[in-house]
């Protein structure tokens, strides 16, 4: 004779996925990660971008990390001396960075790059515009 459970199988998931839930949004809150609203970027300047988008691999200085992959520093990076190349990089993606410029306005793509641009040791002060990211799509 099989003994029955004293909780049903329902209980358990639900309780699993409620613990699973409540810990995602520890995590995130701690973190001080945002969430954007559909396909697209919600965040508006280069700071918040960086720190939503970009930060997680190339991390909050713009060193750069290496581990399940190589996330190249950003700080005192030569290559972003022609502001088209970190245009192309977001937009079209380059190795194992993703094309994330799909999911951000020409607006946010300018914003971003100028802010790494003027950042982490970089002082380019050449603006890149929304105008420049639109001509590159």
């Amino acid at each position: 004779m099989t003994q029955q459970p004293k909780h049903s199988l329902g209980l358990v998931a639900a309780t699993a996925l409620v613990t699973a839930f409540s810990a995602t949004v520890a995590l995130a809150d701690s973190a001080g990660a945002t969430f954007s609203d559909g396909d697209n970027f919600s965040e508006k300047t280069g700071q918040e971008l960086y720190a939503n988008v970009c930060q997680a691999c190339h991390m909050d200085q713009g060193q750069g990390a290496v581990g399940a992959g190589k996330y190249p520093a950003l700080a005192k990076n030569v290559n972003l001396e022609a502001g088209g190349y970190p245009v192309f990089v977001i937009l079209h993606g380059l190795k194992g960075m993703p094309p994330v410029g799909k999911m951000m306005s020409d607006d946010q793509i300018a914003a971003v790059v100028n802010y790494v641009r003027t950042n982490f040791g970089n002082d380019y002060k050449d603006a890149v515009t929304a105008e420049d990211v639109a001509g590159s799509r």
